[in-house]
């Protein structure tokens, strides 16, 4: 990965609003470049476009600083994936963070897009994780370790030790 690479993410049904919000909130520190939002994750706007008070109550503002954007369905497959197959047609790296077989720790994470300039964070959905398709579309799948008795951390949780991870300059720790 290069040392300024540029970092979206996608949120592809996540259930919670607050989850949402959070990690608006948490993108923005990192500066995130973008996030997509496909599937039934809500947005930070209802379907009128108005802004919704639930997200801005977490985000804090943040959902009107990280440029967002959401993918739309397509004809045969999820519109998240039609855009992770473009997205790393163009060149991008997709990083899923997810447990699986073939994952890997997150610190190891930079060593295997090293050179990359464009990154696609893919955090798992709060009860089934990320979906076979997209998990197959990976790049790097990512697992954050856990040593105590719980399989796996709150997504927005996750998703701002991975953003940490890939992000901070301090990342290789």
């Amino acid at each position: 990965m290069q040392k300024n690479a540029r970092v979206s993410i996608l949120l592809h049904d996540i259930r919670s609003v607050y989850n949402v919000g959070s990690i608006f909130r948490t993108a923005d520190a990192f500066g995130v470049s973008k996030i997509y939002i496909s599937g039934y994750t809500p947005s930070p706007t209802d379907r009128f476009g108005r802004m919704r008070a639930d997200v801005a109550k977490v985000a804090l503002g943040a959902e009107m600083t990280v440029p967002w954007e959401r993918i739309d369905e397509a004809d045969g497959e999820t519109g998240a994936e039609t855009f992770v197959k473009k997205f790393k047609k163009s060149g991008g790296a997709v990083v899923v963070l997810e447990q699986d077989a073939r994952s890997i720790p997150c610190k190891d994470v930079a060593v295997k897009i090293s050179g990359i300039s464009e990154i696609l964070l893919v955090p798992g959905n709060e009860v089934g994780g990320v979906n076979k398709n997209l998990l197959d579309l990976a790049n790097v799948i990512a697992e954050i370790p856990m040593k105590g008795k719980k399989e796996s951390l709150n997504v927005s949780v996750a998703a701002g030790i991975a953003l940490f991870m890939l992000v901070a300059d301090h990342a290789r720790v």
